[in-house]
């Protein structure tokens, strides 16, 4: 590589392992076992790359730089891939400008050069529920519309309209009643005192003819082109499939014991990773073989864990495998079962939505003066009517987000595919010589 000339640069994706509160456990075992390489006698194709020490940054010493996208919840990363492509599709058909740094810097690429070293990198995706996840935002992306939607917006609104913090005829005040300005619970301008400046600046007043609005203008943009979903993708950068588990749960004990002993197994996967990697050496990615792609399946034993933790019947699904690289590690997906949300999500919203109606009443009496507050309420005071919808509108975010990204990644749901990922997609993969090699060598020590 010339001293002007940028490295590879990969991006990193590491969905959270189902039923782990630490969510940052896949990039760790990225940052462990793919970014450094240990033993480079055993694996005699880093020898150019290491030097004598045990722990080698393989990655760093290949020219390779790596941006590591963090995720916090289920179904963060299949909302965030489907967002970029929708953002590629908007720059590529002129709805939107391409993006730019704030600050213009000398030789700073542009975006079309910022493209090409993508497709020269590649994405690396640690886990089957990372691969899950990530072909889940591709197909969103390339499949929906081009509208920009606000998650947050949408679900208020939705929240709103069903009537769950109505006041019952009973709470209403008589007609006639006028409360004291002084608890009015939501100040209106006409009851707010004038400012003092308000003869130095008086208040804006809007025009009579208000300009059209930006989702307007936008959805017109949108309709005066062509909305359909392409029927070819461009291409896209390699995939570098890592294998990853997580041991979660009393029950998995002995194998937390057995795996923390037994760690060679790990260093040769990613030691086996880093070399497909540094090599480039990619193949198309095998879709399914028959033409039903998105129907399920169920690993052996995963039917019956999910029956007996969600306490509901397990939905006809197929049991054989889809085939191709969609089979990838396909056996984990027995550890994912025990591990299911909804019930945990069911309770909290119970234990909420019981509690919700008498906090309620407790801020609407405070703030209309109707009684004082208690000695306990001083110390601690209750949340107001609006921090209450905001309070809700954020727990119903993260319960619905937790179960969509359940729904993807749950055992019994294929991994989600479009035909016109086929052809497009690439994987990274190991040379041949390289498990012949290794092969020699692992006879030679044991």
């Amino acid at each position: 590589m010339g001293s002007m000339e940028l490295p590879r640069k990969v991006t990193v994706y590491g969905a959270k392992w189902p039923g782990d509160e630490d969510h940052q456990r896949a990039i760790r075992f990225f940052k462990k076992y793919v970014k450094v390489c240990a033993d480079h006698d055993v694996y005699g194709y880093f020898k150019s790359l290491a030097t004598t020490c045990f722990v080698q940054p393989v990655l760093v010493a290949a020219a390779i730089d790596y941006d590591v996208v963090p995720t916090r919840q289920l179904g963060d990363l299949t909302r965030l891939v489907a967002l970029s492509v929708v953002e590629q599709r908007r720059v590529s058909l002129g709805l939107d400008p391409p993006p730019t740094s704030p600050i213009p810097l000398p030789n700073q690429p542009t975006y079309d050069q910022k493209r090409v070293r993508e497709l020269e990198g590649g994405v690396i995706l640690i886990g089957r529920h990372t691969l899950k996840e990530y072909l889940a935002g591709l197909k969103r992306g390339w499949s929906g519309g081009l509208e920009k939607v606000d998650r947050e917006e949408e679900l208020a609104q939705e929240l709103a309209a069903d009537g769950t913090f109505d006041e019952a005829e009973d709470d209403k005040l008589p007609v006639g009643v006028i409360t004291d300005t002084e608890v009015d619970p939501i100040p209106t301008s006409s009851r707010l005192p004038p400012s003092r400046n308000s003869v130095l600046f008086p208040p804006l007043t809007p025009s009579a003819s208000p300009p059209t609005s930006n989702k307007a203008l936008e959805a017109s943009r949108i309709s005066s082109l062509d909305n359909t979903p392409p029927f070819t993708l461009p291409p896209h950068p390699p995939l570098l499939l890592v294998p990853f588990i997580n041991h979660i749960g009393f029950r998995y004990i002995p194998h937390m014991i057995w795996s923390f002993f037994n760690e060679r197994h790990k260093v040769r996967e990613g030691c086996e990773a880093a070399y497909a990697l540094i090599g480039g050496h990619s193949r198309d990615f095998r879709g399914p073989e028959t033409s039903l792609t998105d129907q399920g399946y169920l690993p052996p034993g995963a039917a019956e864990e999910l029956q007996s933790l969600e306490g509901v019947k397990t939905v006809e699904v197929q049991r054989s495998p889809q085939g191709g690289d969609l089979d990838f590690m396909l056996w984990s997906e027995r550890l994912i079962a025990p591990h299911s949300p909804l019930g945990f999500i069911s309770d909290a919203r119970k234990s909420y939505y019981s509690s919700l109606p008498t906090r309620l009443v407790t801020a609407r009496q405070l703030a209309r003066g109707e009684r004082e507050m208690t000695k306990e309420e001083v110390k601690n005071p209750p949340a107001s009517e609006v921090e209450l919808r905001a309070e809700r509108l954020q727990k119903e975010l993260k319960w619905r987000s937790q179960e969509e990204g359940w729904d993807i990644v749950r055992p019994g749901i294929g991994i989600s595919w479009d035909e016109r990922f086929r052809g497009v997609l690439k994987v990274f993969e190991t040379p041949e010589g390289y498990k012949d090699g290794s092969a020699k060598i692992d006879a030679a020590r044991g």
